[in-house]
């Protein structure tokens, strides 16, 4: 894939099923699709970026427990509806600010960059590998039998999601579970990366706009890792699912 039209073919096929549409009406996602990147790009601004975060966290820490925040709490209640116990297993975003206050996790730049735009937006954001996929996206309901690439006690594993619950999927089985919670082995975004897939969750109160100004500041980060970075996006909301 080294075509901006190939990413925006590949976003066209995305698709939220309607069972997960009705657990939550008010879901919608930002699927933004990057290519150009070069590997082993080296991004100076990562670190002040996970300070910011980290700052941020600890302020919106500061007034009251996680568990309070409106998307947080939004997320808990998305995560019940299928039957996940979020003190067991947290989205995404709660996980980071749970982690904030000791520091936030340096992996790669990719991985840095996304994680920290995670936190200063208050919004769930995942980053796949596209070059990794197997046919568009899509979140479903899981039926149990779909394959999900792990790694458990140090040793790579292949689980199987719950039936019912949700996750994002291509043809080849589940690239992430329980919506946000945790990221399949097959499709992490690694130093040799060059095209990616970032995920943005969202539900009310958060509005389209603020979703999108979380892409916006996240591809002006991802600008700086190649010189020909060029990127597709599309939003894609519960209520059309089909």
């Amino acid at each position: 894939m080294n075509k901006t039209e190939d990413l925006d073919e590949l976003l066209a096929g995305a698709f939220v099923t309607g069972e997960v549409a009705a657990l939550r009406p008010d879901y919608r996602v930002l699927l933004v699709a990057v290519e150009g990147l070069v590997p082993g790009s080296q991004d100076e601004t990562s670190p002040t970026l996970l300070a910011r975060a980290e700052d941020a966290a600890r302020r919106l820490l500061a007034d009251g427990p996680i568990e309070q925040l409106p998307h947080v709490a939004a997320w808990r209640e998305a995560y019940r509806a299928f039957g996940a116990k979020p003190q067991r297993t947290r989205n995404s975003l709660e996980a980071l600010l749970r982690r904030a206050d000791s520091g936030l996790p340096q992996v790669n730049p990719l991985t840095d960059i996304y994680n920290a735009i995670s936190v200063l937006h208050e919004l769930p954001l995942g980053g796949e590998d596209l070059d990794r996929y197997q046919g568009p996206p899509r979140l479903a309901r899981a039926t149990g039998a779909e394959p999900f690439d792990t790694v458990a006690a140090g040793i790579e594993v292949v689980e199987h999601p719950e039936p019912g619950e949700v996750v994002w999927c291509d043809q080849a089985g589940v690239t992430c579970r329980r919506w946000n919670w945790r990221q399949a082995r097959r499709t992490r975004l690694e130093e040799e990366t060059t095209t990616a897939l970032f995920i943005i969750d969202a539900l009310a109160p958060v509005t389209d706009d603020a979703i999108h100004a979380a892409a916006d500041e996240l591809v002006a980060h991802l600008d700086r890792l190649g010189p020909k970075v060029q990127s597709a996006r599309r939003l894609l909301a519960a209520r059309s699912a089909g």
